[in-house]
């Protein structure tokens, strides 16, 4: 009596759908959203600035007559006064010793003559001392290179000034004159008012 029921019962276990047959997987989370984008704020684009014109240089001060100026004060001992007789015109001068003057300058120091900017004109140049600023004093003599009496002469007492290892001078009617070593001697230079250059070799004598 009970297998008929037994077997109905098995048939009916066996027939009804299996919920523990099906798996039961732990429900996956949602996906996270995408992380929203935070927007920065917008930097104004700098504006470009045109490049600033470079300071314009001092202009430089024009070169003082040689006798607009006192002789600088003698700051090392000096040799007794003597004269001599260049281009016909008699000049009276004291030099400093050499070797008490700034090594730039030494070799500038001495008499300078037997020139001549041209076949008429002769011209020396003493220079007696120099100052630890390179102010120069000097003494520049012209005249006839013979007893020429058309050609005019004269002494011109003064300073001038040494930069960059040349003495510079200007003369009062705006003749330029400048002057670099050449061995032991020194190379002229003469720019006049008109624009007409000259050029001549000073031999050192003393």
């Amino acid at each position: 009596m009970y297998r008929p029921l037994i077997a109905a019962a098995l048939l009916l276990l066996a027939s009804a759908p299996g919920r523990a047959q099906t798996p039961l997987w732990p429900s996956s989370p949602a996906p996270p959203e995408p992380p929203q984008a935070i927007p920065f704020p917008q930097q104004p684009a700098p504006q470009a600035q045109m490049p600033q014109p470079p300071p314009a240089a001092a202009p430089m001060a024009p070169m003082p007559p040689a006798a607009a100026f006192p002789n600088p004060a003698a700051s090392a001992p000096e040799e007794p006064a003597v004269d001599r007789v260049f281009c016909n015109q008699t000049v009276d001068f004291t030099l400093a010793r050499r070797g008490d003057v700034a090594g730039p300058y030494r070799q500038f120091i001495g008499i300078f003559s037997d020139a001549a900017w041209t076949p008429q004109l002769c011209a020396a140049l003493v220079v007696e001392n120099v100052s630890p600023d390179g102010r120069a004093t000097i003494i520049y003599a012209f005249g006839p290179m013979d007893s020429n009496p058309s050609v005019h002469g004269g002494v011109l007492n003064g300073t001038g000034i040494i930069r960059g290892g040349e003495l510079k001078f200007q003369n009062s009617d705006g003749s330029l004159y400048s002057f670099r070593p050449f061995y032991s001697d020194l190379e002229g230079h003469w720019l006049t008012p008109q624009g007409q250059a000259y050029e001549a070799i000073f031999k050192r004598t003393f």
